[in-house]
């Protein structure tokens, strides 16, 4: 059977496709190839991996879980409500996703530090957010929680309101409406949205460090455990990689033929 004209790849683009590939395959193949697998478990035990991938883990699920419990309210405004200023409270909201981690980081040491505009009546009141577990729970979700709006967005922007209207007329109340029809419909976004903000939350870096700080056993989370291994030990940042390698494979494996396949075919 032929292919259709139309279907056959240009010289270019396919040259163009093919570097774009390596670009991304390259690296991470390399990982694998300088991996030290005779002495991998060695590795990974003298680094403290394992106590930072359990703070890691603390930390990503708690993020994750008040990403989806804020986030979704927030979507439920932007889609839903007819509140000024949308496009604008939009921007704010997403903002974390394109703006630089450390920079975020700092707004929150200025924000909820202990001298900062909140912080200094949060430090008054004996709660302290810097340098603790806390601080790295809030710096992840911080950065994870636009994830779980723009997923939760798209699926009420998405959803057939007569499903909705048809059991409100029925004499179903809000809540009634909002626990068996609303949510259910919404339920895979927020699955996928929820995903992907434990994965962001995971690999976080640069907000954490600004603002919880890295101390093993306490705020020290895989990616700056990573960060600090490369500096004395890189046998011992790559195998540290490799774990946060296998976590990623694992959520895209989770999410794969729903999400992450056009039309949803392999």
């Amino acid at each position: 059977m032929r292919t259709s004209p139309l279907r056959r790849t240009p010289l270019a683009i396919g040259v163009l496709a093919a570097i774009g590939i390596a670009f991304i395959a390259v690296p991470i193949a390399a990982l694998l190839i300088r991996a030290p697998w005779s002495h991998l478990v060695d590795q990974l035990s003298s680094t403290g991996a394992w106590t930072a991938l359990r703070l890691s883990l603390e930390v990503s699920l708690a993020a994750a879980a008040l990403s989806l419990v804020f986030g979704t309210p927030v979507a439920w405004v932007l889609a839903r409500s007819s509140v000024p200023g949308r496009s604008v409270l939009r921007a704010i909201v997403i903002l974390p996703l394109v703006l630089p981690p450390v920079v975020g980081g700092v707004g929150l040491l200025t924000a909820l530090g202990r001298s900062g505009v909140i912080g200094r009546w949060l430090d008054a009141a004996g709660i302290q957010l810097t340098f603790t577990i806390w601080g790295a729970i809030v710096a992840t979700t911080f950065v994870s929680i636009p994830l779980v709006i723009l997923a939760a967005e798209a699926g009420l922007r998405s959803m057939d309101p007569r499903l909705e209207g048809a059991a409100a007329a029925m004499g179903a109340s809000r809540g009634y409406v909002l626990r068996r029809v609303t949510l259910p419909l919404l339920r895979p976004q927020l699955a996928a949205g929820l995903v992907l903000a434990w994965a962001r939350a995971l690999g976080e870096f640069g907000a954490t460090i600004t603002f919880a700080g890295n101390f093993p056993g306490r705020t020290q989370t895989m990616p700056l455990a990573v960060y600090l291994a490369l500096e004395s030990d890189p046998d011992a940042a790559v195998a540290l990689s490799l774990v946060l390698l296998v976590v990623s494979i694992a959520v895209l494996a989770g999410l794969r033929g729903r999400w992450l396949t056009a039309g949803g075919s392999a």
